[in-house]
Order: C-alpha cells, then sequence, then structure tokens
C-alpha cells in the first residue's frame, strides 16, 4: 500500500503563488508514478500535471502549461506542485496520486492511490 498526505494549499491573491506537496510513505516512492488531480465544486475531477518514475517525463494540463510546474525528490518522498500566477478558476481542492507503471496518464481511474486532498482558493 501506499499513504500520500497533501500539504500547502490555502488562500491566495490572483496573480500570486503556492507550493504544494505530497508526502508519500509506505510502498518505494520511486517506483511510482505520479500526478496532481484537481476538482471544483460541481465540477469533476481533472488532470493537473504528471512526473514519471525518474522525473524524466512530465505531463501538464493545457490550463496550467507555463504556470504550474510538477517535481519529485524521491530521497525525500515527496512530490511538489509550483504554482504560480494563480487565477480564480484553479480554486479546486488539489489532489495527489500515485500508479504503478513507467508511464503517466491523465486518467483518473489510472491511479491506484490518492491523497485526502488539499484546498486552494483564489481571491479575485
Amino acid at each position: 500500500q501506499v499513504q500520500l498526505v497533501e500539504s500547502g494549499g490555502g488562500l491566495v491573491q490572483a496573480g500570486g503563488s503556492l507550493r504544494l506537496s505530497c508526502a508519500a510513505s509506505g510502498r518505494t516512492f520511486s517506483a511510482q508514478t505520479m500526478g496532481w488531480f484537481r476538482q471544483a465544486p460541481g465540477k469533476e475531477r481533472e488532470f493537473v500535471a504528471g512526473i514519471s518514475r525518474s522525473g524524466g517525463n512530465i505531463d501538464y494540463a493545457d490550463s496550467v502549461k507555463g504556470r504550474f510546474t510538477i517535481s519529485r525528490d524521491n530521497a525525500k518522498n515527496t512530490m511538489y506542485l509550483q504554482m504560480n500566477s494563480l487565477k480564480p478558476e484553479d480554486t479546486a481542492v488539489y489532489y495527489c496520486a500515485a500508479r504503478y507503471g513507467s508511464a503517466s496518464s491523465r486518467l483518473v481511474a489510472d491511479y491506484r492511490y490518492w491523497g485526502q486532498g488539499t484546498q486552494v482558493t483564489v481571491s479575485s
């Protein structure tokens, strides 16, 4: 089993920045392909960014490309999401997720393990 805990969410003004962290425990972190997803009220959970086991393959949703940066530190069993130039439409609960396999995926159903989420609220 893999346990994931998100942190770093909060309230920020439009144009500001936040850095989310996802701490992993249980199975070996480096064996997991990781991703960030978000879900706003009344909307489906959507893909934000994904990163391969080694960190060499990265994928971003078009809505965050150029503003968000995903990274991982396997020695610390931690994944990060640096969010810059935040917009009100970025407001959502952000979840980290893990899956087996070397390739990242944009599909919610492909991820086996999920954290509880951290709230990000961006004011106008």
